[in-house]
């Protein structure tokens, strides 16, 4: 384990899993009640920009804080999950530079206030987890603050600052039903719920037309100022460019950085954001973000580290935590891009959880994968057994077959690597966890 795994943090975040249950209780009444102790710190934050969707939240907080670091400003992140440390979830930023991971001592120390400050009382960890991040972003100044929703909007516990200077709205599919409902109608309608009265919404690309419905029809109910994408802004590709559109204009910029044709749609998206929340943004930012832009684990090609030299030599190593089938569909476009581009036989390494739908995932890649190595999580009581997922990949058109590691799925392709053949393009993913693992064990950890 490396040394920020045993950090302080690490331990006190230990501690309270010992004392509070995991996972997810939708109210915010507890919520509510800490902060209140805490004297109300959502209260005193600055700016903020507050993200709710199924897929592309991080990508977009990403490309926002890009922008807003491109032009000088410092801004405070707050993501959720974690890869490989909990320190990742907590970004604090620097006027005039890139912002850096929180330090240990200060989460640390925030993490400890707020247990004081909750005396024992029901709660859960991911509340206390956010609970400290309001109070580390008020209590250091900056000029903007990112937040992720962390599951639907209504009633996940960032939901509690009342006037945000933005909430936008990224693509909605199928996840966490059994919270949100069965329908993208109701999930629509549930990650909604981060829209405020008069405040200014961002509702990014949508595949379903049902859930953009929604969606606007909430905006205009609560007198949202409201930028739809395709409608008030837009971003496709021409001669090997990004080209974004609003009323403020047409920018002539370079490919994001982050590989995929969806996030031209999640730049346009921060680039409205940040617009919408106030801020001015130059074409020169908007150049140095989508080169600049980093966000870990999400079609993330490893070059270096540990894992590497058990692959066939020569081989593309990406990792990408999508987990969810709106998520397959947009990792597997990707790699079909990557395949009109550069052929090469394409095997999937996959660790999912099982309250994911994993046949609805493995669907997106039924005519453009040889073979999927099924894999266990660490870090998870809810990781799917590799046989069973298998079975799922199987169901879903696929060759699958199970294994005990990432390493050995790795040493088994490089195993049935024939002198002469292409060498292949390797997809890990399916979880966070399971990048988050490759990432710890590649020793690349985010940082």
């Amino acid at each position: 384990m490396n040394e920020i795994a045993q950090s302080e943090a690490e331990q006190v975040i230990n501690e309270l899993m010992k004392l509070h249950p995991k996972g997810y209780d939708m109210t915010l009444g507890r919520m509510r009640r800490l902060l209140e102790v805490l004297g109300n710190p959502q209260d005193r934050l600055p700016p903020m920009i507050h993200v709710a969707g199924t897929n592309g939240k991080g990508s977009v907080s990403a490309f926002s804080r890009a922008l807003l670091e491109a032009g000088g400003h410092a801004v405070h992140v707050h993501t959720s999950p974690h890869l490989v440390n909990w320190h990742e979830r907590y970004r604090i930023g620097k006027r005039g530079g890139p912002g850096a991971l929180v330090d240990d001592a200060l989460l640390a120390d925030a993490l400890r206030r707020v247990a004081e400050a909750n005396a024992g009382q029901p709660i859960t960890v991911f509340e206390i987890l956010t609970a400290a991040g309001f109070l580390l972003f008020s209590e250091i100044p900056a000029d903007a603050v990112i937040i992720e929703v962390g599951m639907g909007g209504r009633l996940d516990c960032t939901n509690v600052v009342d006037r945000p200077a933005v909430s936008v709205i990224m693509p909605i599919s199928f996840d966490h039903q059994a919270y949100l409902g069965d329908r993208v109608e109701l999930i629509a309608a549930e990650k909604a719920g981060i829209m405020k009265k008069g405040h200014p919404v961002v509702i990014g690309h949508q595949e379903f037309e049902a859930a953009e419905e929604v969606l606007v029809a909430t905006a205009e109910r609560l007198g949202c100022p409201l930028s739809v994408y395709g409608q008030d802004f837009s971003a496709h590709e021409e001669f090997g460019r990004l080209i974004y559109q609003d009323e403020f204009g047409l920018a002539d910029l370079p490919l994001p950085r982050l590989p995929g044709r969806h996030q031209l749609a999640n730049a346009a998206a921060a680039i409205r954001a940040v617009r919408a929340a106030g801020f001015a943004v130059t074409e020169a930012m908007m150049e140095q973000a989508m080169t600049g832009v980093e966000w870990p684990g999400r079609l993330q090609r490893l070059t270096e580290g540990t894992l590497i030299p058990l692959a066939p030599k020569g081989s593309e190593i990406w990792v990408d935590g999508g987990h969810n089938p709106g998520a397959g569909e947009v990792i597997a476009e990707a790699m079909a891009a990557f395949e009109e581009k550069q052929p090469r036989p394409l095997y999937l390494v996959t660790g999912m959880l099982n309250t994911k739908d994993p046949i609805g995932y493995f669907r997106a890649f039924t005519d453009i994968a040889e073979c999927v190595f099924c894999v266990p999580i660490r870090g998870s009581d809810a990781g799917l057994d590799p046989v069973v997922l298998a079975n799922a990949a199987y169901d879903a058109g696929l060759v699958a077959e199970p294994h005990s590691t990432v390493a050995d799925a790795l040493k088994e392709i490089s195993a049935r690597q024939l002198d002469g053949d292409v060498p292949p393009r390797i997809l890990i993913g399916g979880s966070l966890y399971l990048a988050g693992n490759v990432l710890a064990d590649n020793g690349t950890p985010p940082k």
